[in-house]
């Protein structure tokens, strides 16, 4: 095993809370594959690079030579976690819950190395558990434990329903737990309680408990709501490499770095490296593009990326100068200060504007910045002037 600060170091980066973090330490000391697990209801069969934070921490262990378990809750998927919800969700049918697994699978494979990944359904230790066995399950547990859960106590007090059935989510959820026998399970924030619940049933059935990761949940395009196709706000795993580059091109250059953290497998100092460089004076764009190409290898290949990196580029600079740009000749045999010739080109409205612009860094001479407002252009210059993001002109003087 790789040393052990190093292996805690990754299993850390980038996660929001561990519980315990004794305990993960004590169970990394043995040094033994450790089962690795992580659930999902296949409720939405579209995953997008929110969903893959999660992902790529299971890739991490993968890679450090864990054992990894993919737990599709086949069962669970029936009863709907009513985790972060306002209302009951309306459970699945069997046949849309096996339709959504067989969609899941093919794109987790996008991540996890197949060769590695252990598959396994919920039905097939909570199906037999029975009428008798559910009621023994539920014993576990008090009203007033459930109701600690955020959620419920919102819903509660707003006299919004809730149903008994979503009292055994959690249980459920840590039974899966117990069947596997799981020495760590991954989940987002939002799954505190269900994770927590997890370590409470095993220590009941004797076995040692698991250590629970929590990940954070990744803003989308807009940076303030977490990624979700809902808010419109999200890339999935599955766009077309083009959509993909010009989606992370959009984001801020400070959720450049969370993007990086959460996303990116490549190492942490190599990323501290490219905040530095920035820090001196690098374009910040250079860097995305790095992020961008990174990521559409990951889902589609190399070549793809570098295809959608020279597509960006294309559309951008058509984007920039547009083809129907007004021609305009002016006469000036001295030369024309940059002030007279932006108004006389109809660009601004004097000459004190078109000085104001300049000291703003609005105006460009053939896409580059000018930032000398005294500037005289002689007879037979030929550029496109632009001032601000709209207004353009191909302007000669003679």
């Amino acid at each position: 095993m790789a040393d052990l600060d190093q292996v805690l170091a990754e299993i850390k980066r980038g996660t929001d809370e561990i519980l315990l973090e004794a305990d993960l330490l004590e169970k990394l000391k043995e040094g033994r594959p450790l089962r690795i697990k992580l659930g999902a209801d296949p409720t939405a069969p579209d995953i997008h690079l929110g969903h893959t934070v999660i992902l790529n921490k299971l890739r991490a262990f993968q890679e450090l030579g864990h054992e990894v378990i993919f737990l599709i809750g086949d069962f669970t998927g029936m009863v709907g976690d009513p985790s972060g919800k306002n209302s009951t969700r309306p459970p699945l049918t069997r046949e849309q819950v096996l339709a959504n697994a067989e969609t899941y699978k093919e794109q987790v494979y996008k991540i996890l190395d197949p060769a590695k990944t252990r598959i396994e359904f919920n039905s097939s230790w909570l199906e037999p558990l029975g009428a008798a066995g559910m009621i023994r399950l539920a014993s576990k547990q008090t009203v007033a434990r459930m109701m600690e859960r955020d959620d419920f106590k919102k819903r509660y007090a707003s006299g919004q329903s809730i149903a008994i059935h979503e009292f055994m989510y959690p249980l459920l959820q840590g039974y899966d737990s117990v069947a596997l026998e799981a020495d760590v399970e991954l989940g987002g924030t939002d799954q505190k309680f269900n994770l927590l619940m997890g370590r409470e049933l095993q220590k009941a059935e004797g076995q040692k408990p698991q250590a629970v990761i929590m990940m954070p949940l990744l803003e989308g395009l807009d940076g303030v709501k977490k990624m979700s196709k809902s808010a419109n706000n999200y890339i999935g795993v599955s766009e077309p490499a083009n959509e993909m580059f010009g989606k992370i091109m959009s984001i801020s250059d400070e959720l450049m770095w969370r993007y990086f953290e959460l996303l990116s497998f490549r190492p942490l100092a190599e990323i501290e490296q490219f905040r530095q460089d920035i820090a001196q004076g690098a374009n910040p764009r250079d860097t995305k593009i790095l992020l961008a190409k990174e990521i559409i290898t990951r889902f589609h290949d190399a070549v793809s990326a570098e295809a959608a990196h020279q597509a960006f580029i294309d559309r951008f600079q058509k984007g920039a100068i547009p083809d129907d740009i007004p021609e305009v000749a002016l006469i000036a045999s001295e030369g024309l200060p940059i002030a007279n010739l932006l108004k006389d080109a109809g660009l601004v409205a004097s000459t004190s504007d078109a000085m104001r612009m300049i000291k703003q860094g609005a105006v460009k001479m053939d896409g580059d910045k000018l930032d000398d407002s005294r500037l005289l252009l002689p007879a037979g210059t030929q550029a496109v002037f632009q001032v601000g993001k709209r207004k353009f002109a191909k302007v000669s003087v003679s």
